[in-house]
């Protein structure tokens, strides 16, 4: 099915990774979000488990294997054309995940890779949701320190 103009909602996965107190925040070379910095994810093939789905999409686009923790948001990512038809429709779920090994590093759909401080994403212009999950995901993982 097309990511563009889909016929249904397409299910996706996002990552909120941590590497020495920092958030990895990829700036995405494809649509949406094109040029954009985001979480690192993508969409979920066929056969897989969402949290296979995420631990590939997070080691092709940031170099990082990882462990997958707990759901963080489970949201509609939805995209409008000028003509108010829907371009995209993702639904997303977005968990905080470990690093277990590997250098961070851009992979095969991202232009660049950066490691944020939580306390600065302003600079990185997330979306309004990208924000919050992180957000939530800096909350959940101090408790766990």
């Amino acid at each position: 099915m097309p990511r563009e103009y889909p016929s249904r909602p397409l299910p996706g996965v996002g990552g909120v990774v941590f590497v020495e107190g920092r958030v990895v925040l990829v700036k995405r070379k494809f649509a949406p979000l094109a040029g954009q910095w985001s979480l690192p994810g993508g969409a979920i093939e066929v056969g897989e488990t969402l949290e296979a789905a995420l631990q590939r999409e997070l080691r092709e686009e940031t170099g990082l294997e990882t462990r997958v923790g707990p759901l963080l948001e489970l949201f509609d990512r939805i995209t409008r054309d000028s003509d108010g038809r829907v371009q995209y429709h993702f639904v997303l779920a977005d968990y905080l995940c470990h690093h277990v090994s590997g250098t961070p590093s851009p992979g095969s759909d991202a232009l660049e890779l950066a490691l944020a401080d939580p306390d600065d994403l302003e600079r990185f212009s997330l979306t309004p949701d990208a924000t919050r999950v992180v957000c939530r995901g800096v909350e959940l993982a101090r408790q766990f320190d």
